[in-house]
């Protein structure tokens, strides 16, 4: 990207990604100094567009940020959190579990249901208010190094590039942003974190990062179906005993449900489909009655880090610091990752804003490393820290005993377990399609369960087609005699819009993809030489699943063109 003249902008501090943590930190920087310049860039086309998240927060970090919030009129925290459930899943029944025996650290008295991209939408006005520079559409591309190495500043992507790389008539080459510190918060496994932890071997010492993926759909529901306020979680049905993830139903107000499932990618089993599992989900006599008569308003899909206090990267490099969910800080049995979003967006601004109060710039600033591990984020983490290796090695029987461990860390500060290791990453934990039987998921009805194609329509995803493809295989062969020929193309399954196809000659699918289930996986009449990977990179929601389950780490997900991808109203 050097060759190509650039035009630049200088700012003290800038900020990738306008999610709860990037707006945070840009907030609490104008807080502490409001002379300093700071910028915000994000790759969705407007604040929001991009987030997605169940959500219940627990509003600490809000409350530190923003004293006397609650006091406004307009904020987006209009629904207390009345009623806690806990669910145990079985093919035909449910169990509740008492709230007394769940962990003080589990219980959501307190916290808010909230669309997280309203919440977003909200912090962004709180920074234009204090003089932040918020720019929507402009995806960070890449990064600038200085002659030390160190990160100096980050290049919005080109626009108007065609298929062939090539440059079209609307041609128009990224700006250069330069800062004193470039502060990283593109939420979990984003590419420009990818390529510091590689960098700057951030990773060294520290287990492999942890992901699931999170599918949500946002309903509006008959009034006598509603009940404001109510949390409900589940695990068991429709997931096996061994493999982990569970689901949300989140009560909203004006009679709208969120409801979500999320599945922990270190399965095993490479036909099994997470956006078919959710589907499956709803259809349980414990939860299909919340949907009679309602209409489903909104769908999409994201990762979720996982790998919690033994899989957080070091989080300073020279030049910036790792915030929010690109460094990992999501709390697995609570499902909740914004309030450490914002307290380390907090944390990384009073860091910048003191070093450059030195007259320091794109320095390492050491100092934050063991500052979040000592703070409230350390804290949250380390607690439940045992929670998600226990579940990956014992199942179900895991979460009880992780349920133990929860406990004996609250009550006593210690875990008869230390600190478990989590092993293998979640693309060595696929086993090939031999060891596995092929799953026939029944057909969508289009009332309670719906089609990928259907559910991507109302995501609202739009990329332009004849850009370069944003969904990088970096070796096609590969692809074909591994991810297809052993492992029976498991990119039709994990990705939840789409996206990737193994067909024939004709353009028949192959491999059990969506829709030929009855085939069973196994039309492989045409082998592995006579199959084609098809990549429909316009319907991709920017979950980064395949980044993370290739089974090769074949697929490279890069940024396309700023503002595109999928416009969630009120996720």
């Amino acid at each position: 990207m050097s060759e190509i003249e650039r035009e630049s902008m200088e700012f003290d501090v800038v900020i990738v990604g306008a999610g709860p943590a990037g707006l945070a930190a840009a907030i609490r920087l104008k807080q502490i100094d409001p002379n300093l310049s700071v910028v915000v860039l994000e790759k969705g086309s407007e604040v929001g567009a991009h987030i997605l998240s169940g959500a219940v927060v627990d509003p600490i970090g809000i409350d530190r940020l923003l004293p006397g919030w609650r006091e406004e009129e307009g904020h987006p925290f209009k629904t207390p959190v009345t009623a806690d459930h806990f669910l145990i899943l079985g093919p035909a029944g449910s169990l509740r579990l008492p709230n007394f025996i769940m962990p003080p650290l589990m219980n959501n008295h307190g916290n808010f249901i909230v669309s997280l991209g309203n919440v977003c939408r909200w912090l962004a006005s709180k920074a234009e208010a204090l003089g932040v520079d918020v720019y929507p559409g402009f995806a960070a591309a890449d990064l600038i190094y200085d002659e030390t190495g160190a990160v100096k500043g980050v290049v919005t992507g080109d626009m108007g590039v065609e298929r062939d790389g090539s440059h079209g008539p609307g041609y128009t080459p990224g700006m250069a942003l330069l800062g004193k510190y470039v502060l990283i918060g593109e939420g979990a496994r984003g590419s420009l974190a990818k390529k510091l932890i590689q960098k700057f071997n951030l990773a060294d010492g520290r287990d492999p990062g942890k992901y699931g993926i999170g599918l949500k759909e946002l309903w509006q529901v008959k009034p006598e179906h509603h009940r404001a306020g109510l949390v409900q979680h589940s695990f068991g049905w429709p997931l096996g005993m061994k493999t982990g993830g569970g689901s949300f139903l989140y009560h909203l107000e004006d009679n709208q449900v969120a409801v979500g499932f999320v599945v922990h990618l270190n399965y095993k089993n490479p036909y099994l489909a997470p956006f078919e599992e959710f589907q499956r989900f709803k259809t349980h006599p414990a939860i299909r009655g919340t949907f009679e008569g309602a209409k489903r308003i909104s769908y999409g899909a994201r990762a979720i880090t996982e790998g919690g206090w033994q899989s957080v990267p070091k989080t300073s490099f020279p030049g910036g610091l790792l915030i929010g969910c690109s460094a990992g800080f999501v709390n697995v049995p609570r499902i909740k990752g914004s309030h450490n979003a914002v307290l380390s967006g907090m944390l990384a601004a009073e860091h910048v804003a003191s070093a450059i109060g030195e007259g320091r710039a794109n320095d390492e600033l050491a100092a934050y490393e063991a500052a979040w591990r000592d703070s409230d984020i350390g804290r949250d983490l380390k607690r439940v820290r045992n929670v998600k290796p226990l579940w990956s090695k014992l199942g179900l029987t895991g979460v009880a005993v992780g349920g133990l461990d929860m406990w004996l860390n609250t009550l006593l500060g210690i875990s008869p377990f230390g600190t478990l290791k989590h092993g293998k990453s979640d693309a060595q934990s696929l086993e090939p399609a031999s060891k596995h039987k092929p799953i026939a998921y029944p057909k969508p009805d289009g009332v309670l369960t719906f089609d990928r194609l259907s559910s991507v329509f109302l995501s609202n995803t739009n990329h332009e087609e004849n850009q370069p493809i944003h969904l990088q295989v970096k070796d096609m062969d590969l692809q074909k005699r591994s991810e297809y020929g052993v492992f029976s193309g498991p990119s039709t399954r994990y990705c939840p819009a789409g996206v990737y196809e193994w067909v024939d000659g004709d353009g028949n699918a192959l491999a059990g993809g969506p829709g030929a289930s009855d085939k069973g996986g196994e039309n492989r009449d045409t082998g592995p030489a006579g199959a084609k990977f098809v990549i429909n990179a316009q319907n991709c929601v920017h979950c980064k699943t395949c980044d993370i389950k290739d089974p090769n780490q074949n697929i490279n997900w890069v940024t396309p063109q700023g503002g595109e991808g999928p416009v969630y109203p009120n996720m």
